[in-house]
């Protein structure tokens, strides 16, 4: 972007990309304390929840409440509701536009907003990944078009350097609940089949079922010799700066369930191979948060990859492989969590996040967690 563009040049850029920005859906709500008729200043920081597959806004009220029961001068925090129940089957693309376009009608409706953060759930992180793409603004830069190009990929580092914006917004937290960030076509990459060969080649077979949404999570949509949605997610190109919006924000965290998860395997929602999950022996037990069992500080890695990867990537392996050198050029934060001693156990891919209180309350902790350590 050029360096002499202003705030309103930006915006109206970003109309452009987007179309005109529409007013929130039905579905959808806002909670602050300074609108619950407390008197309190307006926050600042914009939290943006966002739900998985067949869910809704009202899959994150139990986190929404002790968000602002915590920090109710620090955060506004906005449950989208432009994608739920069917329409959660449009795929990943259609879904992160219609976030992008919903967290600009609040963005512009809140003139005091300063910063921005994303809590995901499920197919949810993937949703979010693609609107803040939408959303990314790079800062102006001075450098030679040579050194501009060298700091843009720099990924490995654990210093916060990118100064871009999102939606106008210092982007601050971007964190995923049990999101499939590798996609599920690989093995072992929906429980449910305990790793049946046949099993996992029918779910192929019949990802149609969910959509377009299936096509993205199980790597089918290879069209016009594009490689699928999901590998161009972990880069940059023209249009869309994939991991450069990553990159922008201060945290990237992954919540992962270690067992008990039926849809979303451990290796694809925390953004690892096989051999890097932590040892049971290695496990903490932390009284405060009962069923957070491991919490791995982000770190930096030197990965070789190329934009050439994606294209090269054929087999199912090879393209996994391509996600997580892409993925992990940046440092992620990541906290695995086990529900393997509760009777919610089998609920845990929705226990995680508390989807209902009724039959996922041993997911509290994990929320508590989350808001814990949460940067405002």
């Amino acid at each position: 972007m050029a360096s002499g563009e202003g705030g309103e040049e930006k915006r109206q850029r970003r109309r452009r990309l987007l179309g005109a920005a529409c007013l929130p859906r039905s579905g959808c709500f806002t909670v602050s304390a300074a609108d619950e008729g407390q008197s309190r200043p307006k926050p600042t920081h914009l939290v943006v929840t966002v739900n998985g597959i067949v869910g809704s806004a009202e899959n994150w009220r139990f986190a929404v409440k002790h968000f602002i029961k915590k920090h109710p001068e620090d955060v506004v925090v906005h449950c989208s509701g432009c994608n739920s129940a069917a329409r959660t089957l449009d795929g990943v693309d259609v879904m992160g536009r219609r976030l992008a376009e919903e967290v600009i009608s609040v963005v512009e409706c809140r003139p005091e907003l300063r910063k921005i953060s994303f809590v995901a759930h499920s197919l949810g992180g993937l949703i979010a990944r693609y609107a803040i793409a939408l959303l990314y603004e790079s800062a102006p830069q001075t450098d030679s078009h040579e050194e501009c190009e060298k700091h843009d990929a720099d990924y490995s580092s654990n210093q916060h350097t990118v100064e871009g914006k999102i939606a106008g917004l210092e982007p601050i937290n971007f964190i995923t609940f049990a999101t499939p960030h590798l996609g599920t076509r690989s093995h072992k990459q929906i429980p449910l089949f305990r790793g049946s060969n046949k099993l996992e080649k029918m779910a192929y077979r019949l990802s149609w079922i969910a959509g377009r949404s299936g096509k993205h999570l199980f790597l089918k949509d290879i069209e016009d010799e594009k490689p699928p949605l999901l590998l161009q997610m972990v880069t940059d190109d023209s249009d869309l700066h994939f991991m450069s919006a990553l990159h922008s924000f201060k945290r990237r965290v992954v919540y992962s369930n270690v067992c008990g998860d039926f849809i979303v395997g451990w290796r694809t929602s925390s953004i690892r191979h096989q051999h890097e999950l932590p040892k049971h022996q290695s496990f903490i037990n932390d009284g405060r948060y009962p069923h957070v069992v491991y919490v791995e500080k982000p770190k930096a890695r030197n990965v070789d990859f190329s934009d050439a990867m994606l294209y090269q990537a054929k087999t199912t392996s090879e393209m996994e492989e391509v996600m997580l050198k892409g993925l992990n050029r940046l440092p992620w934060e990541r906290v695995d969590v086990s529900f393997k001693k509760s009777r919610q156990r089998i609920f845990a891919h929705s226990t995680i996040q508390v989807k209902t209180y009724f039959l996922n309350s041993d997911g509290a902790g994990v929320i508590f967690h989350m808001i814990d350590h949460f940067v405002y």
